[in-house]
């Protein structure tokens, strides 16, 4: 793969970040889910509609992931409330981080938590935090190289199959 740039996303992305959020989470999550459960899914909770308002919402970043000039991956950075566990110190949760499925493993997934960093350092924050599905081992894996520790767990809910993701965080 060439050289991967990563630029920040504007309004005219919403809808390409729609289309690459609903098929990076089908592709990743399709196979150990029950077509039923994703079907709601991706049509209840993760509408195209619902992600493309998010790209302008004033809490969030979205950073796309660039190689020979077609995005192959992407991230979004949320300023939200602190979850239980991580206490009070001034945090940014990495929302979601996702390669394109045949991009995964060159460099996609690094250049993105690189650039997340960056910002989260840029705007002072003591703190970076993001949850992932327990049973995720490449991902947990890829956040474990990157310093990120175990914190807490919530529930994420697929479809009506409830899940338990790890909260994990990285000092900054």
């Amino acid at each position: 793969m060439s050289t991967i740039t990563i630029r920040r996303a504007t309004a005219e992305d919403a809808g390409m970040i729609a289309d690459l959020s609903r098929q990076t989470f089908y592709d990743s999550f399709a196979a150990d889910n029950t077509p039923e459960d994703m079907e709601k899914f991706m049509n209840e909770e993760f509408t195209r509609e619902k992600l493309m308002a998010e790209v302008t919402a004033p809490d969030s970043i979205f950073l796309l992931a660039v190689a020979e000039e077609v995005v192959v991956g992407y991230a979004r950075l949320r300023e939200a409330p602190n979850p239980p566990g991580l206490g009070d110190k001034p945090a940014i949760e990495i929302a979601r981080i996702y390669a394109v499925s045949n991009t995964i493993g060159k460099g996609v997934g690094s250049a993105l938590m690189q650039e997340c960093l960056s910002i989260a350092q840029d705007k002072k924050k003591a703190l970076i935090w993001l949850g992932v599905w327990e049973h995720n081992q490449r991902a947990i894996s890829f956040y474990t190289k990157w310093g990120f520790r175990k914190f807490s767990d919530h529930i994420f809910v697929v479809g009506n199959d409830p899940q338990t993701d790890w909260l994990m965080q990285k000092e900054l």
